[in-house]
């Protein structure tokens, strides 16, 4: 990664965090983003487990400083290991981007289950985890992924949903995904499924292998989808301000 490109991500991160009105939340959602532990940041940064906890749970505000360290902590720590979510973070090929038919990120996490009632969905899989949060959604238009991409636009695609739903539309079984899923190196915390009447069985067998919740949407078309999502991310943009 060039000089450039780090300090370009930092300040989106560093940005986002000092713009959310609940930054402890962001923090958070940005070290589980780098699947870094509180322990391990609170290492890098000097500081004690229990500082990391205070901030992350609102009950220290961080200053400009703070944000800083942290952030050039987690890039630094990623880079460590090979500048794997960096790398997924600052890439999506144009020939990746276009089978991606919308994408938001939320200001302050949901929860999986809201996506869930959102898109009609009845859980299939790891149902008991859908109280995680949630930071974003990608809807992916599955023929055209299928048509278009190759094994590794697949995987990057995943990985610049990391802490986000990620939707499939004009899904025949739900078995392609998930395969695809079961050999990313990077997970979306959730997979919604719009299409077929019921998910395949393999499908449902990988995400629970991966501890992914699984959710098939009733919702009958595509746009559909997109209009409700669009919808309820407007509705939750407007309940921050």
């Amino acid at each position: 990664m060039t000089a450039s490109t780090r300090e370009d991500l930092a300040k989106k991160i560093a940005g986002e965090i000092a713009l959310s009105d609940t930054p402890g939340a962001t923090l958070r959602k940005w070290r589980q983003t780098f699947n870094i532990t509180e322990t391990k940041t609170a290492q890098a940064l000097k500081i004690t487990l229990s500082v990391i906890s205070d901030y992350e749970n609102q009950r220290r505000v961080p200053g400009t400083r703070y944000i800083k360290k942290f952030v050039n902590a987690i890039i630094s720590i990623d880079e460590e290991k090979g500048s794997l979510v960096i790398t997924e973070l600052t890439r999506l090929p144009p020939k990746t981007a276009s089978a991606i038919i919308d994408m938001q990120e939320f200001r302050d996490p949901i929860k999986a289950m809201q996506l869930c009632m959102v898109l009609h969905g009845e859980p299939q899989a790891c149902a008991q985890q859908l109280d995680r949060d949630i930071y974003g959604y990608t809807i992916i238009d599955s023929i055209k992924a299928i048509q278009t991409l190759s094994g590794t636009d697949f995987h990057q695609l995943f990985g610049s949903t990391t802490q986000r739903a990620t939707i499939f539309t004009r899904v025949t079984s739900g078995r392609s995904p998930l395969v695809a899923i079961r050999v990313s190196p990077l997970k979306p915390r959730i997979v919604v499924i719009q299409g077929p009447p019921k998910i395949d069985g393999l499908a449902i067998q990988l995400a629970e292998t991966e501890q992914i919740p699984l959710i098939l949407s009733r919702m009958a078309r595509p746009q559909d989808v997109v209009q409700a999502l669009r919808d309820f991310y407007q509705k939750e943009t407007k309940k921050r301000k």
